[in-house]
């Protein structure tokens, strides 16, 4: 990699970090792995495929017939916490903070599963 492109790359990694798209550590392991010296492997190409996405789903039945299912991918999710789109989070009742962060830590499948007394259910589901 030449010195510009390093540069370059530098550059883009802290405007990220600038951006509130990644964390002050995640920029310190990228900048940290452009340093090291650049693997090639010969006469081999290697595909590798990215994997689905994962998906946040929220879905809350009332008793009153009110039906909301919201399914949206994780790395949109995390989008929302930056303040690009217009979107208020606090009047939610969702803690989103919360949920990303056990979403960091590999959980998966039910988070949560409320049912009230009065019939109401919320159910998040990460999958």
């Amino acid at each position: 990699m030449s010195k510009d492109q390093l540069k370059e790359g530098r550059m883009k990694i802290l405007d990220l970090l600038a951006k509130g798209i990644i964390k002050a550590d995640e920029a310190e392991n990228l900048l940290s792995a452009m340093e090291k010296p650049e693997v090639r492997f010969a006469e081999q190409t290697v595909n590798i495929k990215k994997p689905p996405f994962r998906m946040l789903r929220i879905f809350v039945d009332s008793k009153d017939g009110d039906v909301v299912k919201i399914q949206i991918p994780i790395e949109f999710a995390k989008l929302l916490k930056t303040g690009k789109f217009n979107v208020n989070l606090q009047q939610s009742d969702i803690d989103i903070d919360s949920l990303l962060e056990m979403i960091n830590a590999g959980v998966e499948g039910e988070l949560v599963n409320v049912q009230s007394a009065d019939g109401d259910t919320v159910r998040i589901v990460v999958d």
